[in-house]
């Protein structure tokens, strides 16, 4: 399974827009950037659709024309920006490579989906869409994926984190989010399986501590969430433990992402990275 991170920044981006911290007018200066969190699976799948897809798409060299699925996590701007599909057909683009485009989320997902496309979707683009509502523990299929929605702690209406598998292959995304609830350990246990290939960690706050009631985590929260993995089968040492989704808050240098490495045996995700599992 081929997994691209398109983007690893938080919902104001590396620079943040309209930030003057010490650590965004060095990122200006030295020309780092972190784009708006996008996971592409196998070409076909997306985790996400952030207001940086267009950027995304041409950094990457990636067919966006080619997915399939959409998987949403929440309904914030920054992971659905659903005013970009009006786009998707009619003279704006042609010869995609498939026609119809499936989008999965819970449904404020579905509900936003609409409301940003009332005005400018054109009927021969709207039905190639197909919105379908996931909810927390109820398994869903959709070609040859199979996707385990979780809970997420987040501040949107029923956010989610997916356990996923193609191929014999698993894959556990966990970011927008803070400490799994304990309703995620539970059907975790019950669904079981082996170890997962991949588990992507929100590391927005990076070395600054959280509390439980944290919607997003950092790096010790994200190792907590690791060790608990472990005891239930599914981290072991042939797991790939990439930490993304930083915000500009946690300043995450390259200093800080090294000993984060070096330190927890962690992958700390930048914009573009690609890796086979």
């Amino acid at each position: 399974m081929k997994i691209q991170y398109l983007g690893t920044g938080a919902a104001e981006g590396i620079p943040a827009m309209f930030c003057n911290c010490a650590f965004c007018k060095e990122a200006r200066a030295k020309g780092i950037v972190r784009s708006r969190t996008q996971i592409l699976m196998d070409e076909e799948l997306s985790v996400d659709f952030p207001p940086d897809a267009f950027y995304h798409m041409f950094s990457s060299r990636a067919d966006f024309s080619a997915i399939k699925y959409v998987l949403v996590t929440h309904a914030h701007q920054d992971h659905f920006f659903a005013n970009d599909f009006i786009l998707r057909g009619y003279k704006f683009a042609r010869e995609m490579k498939e026609p119809d485009l499936h989008i999965l989320g819970n449904e404020e997902v579905c509900e936003v989906f609409c409301e940003s496309t009332r005005r400018e979707l054109r009927p021969e683009i709207g039905e190639h869409f197909h919105l379908y509502a996931l909810s927390a523990f109820e398994e869903a299929r959709f070609g040859d994926w199979r996707v385990f929605p979780l809970k997420a702690k987040h501040s949107s209406r029923d956010p989610l984190l997916f356990l996923l598998e193609k191929g014999g292959k698993r894959v556990l995304h966990l970011h927008d989010t803070g400490p799994l609830p304990e309703e995620d350990y539970e059907y975790l246990a019950r669904v079981g399986g082996a170890p997962v290939d991949l588990v992507t960690l929100d590391c927005n706050f990076l070395y600054d501590r959280v509390d439980e009631n944290a919607r997003h985590m950092g790096i010790y929260e994200d190792m907590e969430t690791v060790s608990r993995l472990e005891a239930l089968g599914l981290c072991d040492g042939h797991t790939k433990k990439v930490v993304s989704h930083f915000s500009h808050n946690g300043s995450p240098t390259a200093e800080k992402l090294r000993r984060a490495e070096e330190e927890f045996g962690v992958i700390a995700a930048y914009d573009g990275m690609t890796l086979e599992i």
